[in-house]
């Protein structure tokens, strides 16, 4: 029978640390990706020229209906070798979420911009602003507000989902953990205390996203 062991539980808190600025990284560089992503995939679906149209949403459809970790696993191993497009494994794991992620919140903004009423598009028109301006200082300032928490929790999600890039080499928070155990033979304590962190982490921020739902519900 395995027995906690605190004193090499606070032995191994300084690793784990270190890792969980890699999962923190990661996911924020992700994020950063999808944010971007997301918004170029949803203004080409909406776009009036029809090829850019449809390749945006076989994008989408193709990248949602395929897994993760299989996309990890072609932007690292495969991508190379077929371009000659060489990423380090942090890189790519940022890129495998922020292209994943970027899908979904192409929808988030979809929604949010057909909630604008027909009326401000219109407006826009008569008073003859230009396409440019029509979206940056008319449409997104009002759209992208009320989606923030549905972000926010895509970010959650993406956080959860990082101990996959461990399959690519990204000594992230649970490849740190396995490299403690293998090499202490000891996993009740890394692994404990990974899902704790993963825990401190996500529980704070998923409840500081549904007080700003609500709150933006209340306007």
């Amino acid at each position: 029978m395995v027995i906690w062991d605190w004193e090499f539980a606070i032995k191994v808190l300084p690793d784990l640390f270190k890792a969980m600025r890699v999962t923190v990284a990661a996911t924020f560089a992700g994020f950063g990706l999808a944010l971007v992503i997301g918004l170029i995939l949803a203004l080409g679906r909406r776009a009036s020229f029809k090829p850019l149209s449809l390749l945006s949403r076989g994008i989408i459809e193709f990248i949602r209906s395929t897994p993760l970790l299989i996309q990890l696993f072609f932007i690292f191993y495969a991508l190379p070798l077929a371009t000659g497009i060489s990423l380090s494994a942090f890189q790519a794991g940022a890129l495998g979420l922020g292209l994943h992620y970027g899908t979904y919140l192409s929808e988030v903004y979809r929604a949010g911009i057909d909630a604008i009423p027909r009326g401000q598009w219109e407006a826009a028109t008569a008073l003859n602003f230009s396409r440019l301006h029509t979206w940056t200082r008319i449409i997104l300032p009002q759209a992208i507000p009320p989606i923030i928490p549905v972000m926010g929790n895509y970010l959650i999600a993406m956080f959860k989902e990082t101990p996959l890039l461990s399959t690519i080499t990204v000594v992230e928070m649970l490849q740190t953990a396995k490299i403690i155990g293998s090499e202490w033979y000891r996993y009740l304590e890394p692994f404990t205390i990974v899902g704790a962190l993963f825990l401190l982490l996500s529980y704070p921020a998923s409840v500081l996203v549904r007080r700003l739902e609500l709150r933006l519900n209340q306007r």
